[in-house]
């Protein structure tokens, strides 16, 4: 089993992320989506968690060993940037999703200089575009974003293109195929399903479900 598999079959496991074609979930776009991925979950499972962590720790390693700082997205990437960190012995800092609205009205909070190389750490990958608002933020304060890793992405051609056009390199433990492959393998969703689950990915916005 690959490491993305491996990854998708702990999110399935502890019900992090749950597929439901025939009864799809409807986001807060509006779209209808055949899986509800919500990563906060596995924080209450202490042996899924390390795996996670480890599994970020070595991405990280591999891919942008010349991080000097890493970034956590609030809210849901904060736990999982905080445990990376503590692991590689990084500093850490994250990013709130507008300035506070008391005291010094920080949006960053922890401690960077200008011109340190910033790696963000994102819970999901959809669209792509309030992860490249939290890179928007940190170059505007100055810091040299090296790229992102996320624990799962949804895959969309949109974000790829958005994180071409941003100049922003990420990495992501496991995706919507990889799940979707366990799923079937597994036998939690029939294999006939396989090309309508892979539509949505294609046109979620007008996707209309399994006829």
């Amino acid at each position: 089993m690959t490491n993305e598999k491996a990854v998708a079959e702990k999110l399935l496991q502890v019900g992090a992320v749950k597929l439901s074609p025939d009864a799809p979930f409807t986001w807060a776009s509006g779209w209808k989506s055949p899986i509800y991925c919500d990563n906060r979950k596995v924080l209450s499972f202490p042996f899924v968690r390390d795996f996670i962590k480890s599994e970020l720790c070595n991405v990280i390693f591999e891919k942008f060993p010349e991080a000097e700082v890493l970034a956590g997205v609030a809210t849901a990437g904060i736990p999982w940037g905080a445990m990376a960190a503590d692991q590689l012995k990084l500093p850490y800092i994250y990013v709130r999703p507008k300035p506070k609205e008391h005291g010094l009205g920080n949006q960053i909070e922890g401690a960077y200089t200008a011109g340190q190389k910033v790696l963000v750490i994102e819970d999901l990958i959809s669209t792509g575009k309030s992860s490249l608002q939290v890179v928007d933020v940190l170059r505007g304060a100055g810091v040299e974003v090296v790229g992102m890793v996320s624990i799962f992405n949804y895959g969309f051609s949109i974000a790829d293109t958005a994180f071409e056009t941003a100049g922003v390199p990420f990495r992501s433990l496991t995706n919507y195929s990889n799940l979707i492959e366990l799923a079937i393998e597994k036998g939690q969703v029939a294999s006939s399903l396989e090309p309508v689950l892979l539509e949505w990915r294609n046109d979620p916005a007008n996707w209309k479900g399994v006829h």
